[in-house]
């Protein structure tokens, strides 16, 4: 009987702190091997809220942003200037030359794509003469001259063959161009007929090692010089 005071005053205890649960003396005493789960204790109907501690709102700390700056680096174009040996000849996409025999001036579309030169002509006719094959055909600067009559030794044939169009068999002579004050011989393929716009077409074999072309251009040369031949 002299334990119940100190089980009455802890109980009272119990019921002014309302957050703990008071175990028996007995089940404290208790081996940790031999204990058994506890249930909570009923919250008495004689409970007073207001004996509680009062309740603290608790603020979390923002979490820090960190705010990652993206560059883009764009790379501007270069205009890099590729030098040219002075010994070059600047071309553009279109000259006037003179052609020999003939002296014929024609408007050139300089074509960098094209292995030889070609130029268009009027009545193409070939002939043999001292057993060897030539040509006969003429030319003129436009429709409003008088044609140049031109006969030249055939030097070769070429087959020629271009979309929608049948492959021709063309005969290649040698003719001198001018353009500026340069003049060059080399072959040309001769082409009857007049469905193209520029009656000279000026391939690499006069371009190789001689000129430069800049298609941004036209007409860098002015009018073609024939060479002054001494007598």
């Amino acid at each position: 009987m002299r334990f119940l005071p100190i089980a009455s005053f802890l109980l009272v205890a119990q019921f002014l702190s309302g957050c703990e649960n008071l175990a028996p003396i007995s089940t404290q005493a208790e081996s940790p091997a031999t204990a058994v789960e506890e249930q909570p204790s009923p919250i008495p109907a004689s409970f007073d809220p207001s004996h509680c501690p009062s309740v603290e709102a608790v603020v979390c700390a923002e979490p820090e942003v960190q705010v990652v700056e993206r560059v883009v680096e764009r790379k501007l174009e270069r205009v890099i200037e590729v030098p040219v040996a002075k010994d070059k000849l600047v071309l553009g996409s279109e000259e006037f030359f003179t052609v020999e025999p003939g002296g014929v001036r024609l408007k050139a579309l300089v074509d960098t794509g094209a292995a030889t030169c070609a130029l268009t002509v009027q009545d193409l006719t070939r002939f043999e003469r001292d057993g060897s094959e030539w040509v006969r055909f003429k030319l003129a600067e436009s429709v409003e001259d008088e044609p140049q009559q031109i006969e030249l030794p055939i030097k070769r044939h070429v087959r020629v063959a271009r979309p929608g169009f049948d492959r021709q068999r063309r005969p290649i002579v040698d003719m001198s161009l001018t353009v500026g004050e340069v003049t060059h011989m080399v072959e040309v393929n001769l082409v009857e007929g007049s469905e193209f716009e520029f009656p000279l077409l000026v391939g690499r074999n006069f371009l190789k090692d001689a000129a430069v072309v800049d298609v941004s251009r036209k007409q860098v040369q002015g009018q073609p010089k024939l060479p002054i031949v001494s007598k």
